[in-house]
């Protein structure tokens, strides 16, 4: 267990909402922007971008709205204030992004089996999304919020939950001896999965 160590939450930063009308693509990169490695204040729509390699890439106050980037390489990849809206991020690695101002957004995405193993994001905000066998092994999700989201299966240890609200998730488990949890939220509902390691019969 990593020792608990005071400091101030980072300020949460507002999601990217204005973008230049230039800078507003629909499924498929212009061609004078193909090749480019930095993409800053673009909004992307309906974008298919599975399996692509996004390695080394570097995505500033971004939107991605309705696109698939389920499987996408994200070695190394930039992803400062970055808003995913309804998009597809099955087993994403975003543990393998940068870490220098790595700060996300999450709203009505699926982020099956995705890991953040060791990612600091305080102050995460995930709406709506399923995160199912999602790994959160030794990540930072101080005062972090998942409203109406999908925990089965989904992985915490030596997780930095300090103010954290889950009060509205569903089917969440974790071992309050392995994890920070200092005025984490939890609806009376989720009681059976945190006391499942000591036998007892919550009804």
């Amino acid at each position: 267990m990593r020792r608990s160590v005071s400091r101030k939450p980072a300020k949460a930063l507002a999601k990217p909402t204005h973008f230049p009308p230039e800078n507003v693509l629909h499924r498929v990169l212009p061609p004078e922007l193909v090749g480019q490695r930095e993409f800053e204040q673009f909004h992307f729509i309906g974008f298919d971008l599975s399996q692509a390699d996004l390695a080394g890439r570097r995505f500033s106050e971004c939107r991605f709205e309705n696109c698939n980037l389920a499987g996408a390489t994200l070695a190394n990849t930039g992803l400062q204030n970055v808003a995913f809206e309804g998009c597809k991020l099955l087993g994403l690695q975003f543990t393998a992004c940068r870490d220098m101002l790595f700060d996300v957004h999450f709203d009505r995405c699926q982020l099956d089996y995705a890991s953040f193993w060791g990612k600091v994001m305080p102050n995460t905000r995930f709406v709506g999304c399923s995160l199912q066998e999602a790994d959160f092994t030794r990540t930072d999700l101080t005062n972090a919020v998942f409203d109406e989201c999908e925990l089965r299966g989904a992985v915490f240890s030596q997780t930095r939950l300090l103010g954290a609200d889950l009060r509205t998730t569903r089917d969440i488990v974790l071992d309050p001896e392995l994890n920070e949890l200092k005025r984490a939220q939890f609806a009376l509902t989720s009681l059976p999965g945190l006391l499942g390691k000591y036998g007892l019969i919550v009804e």
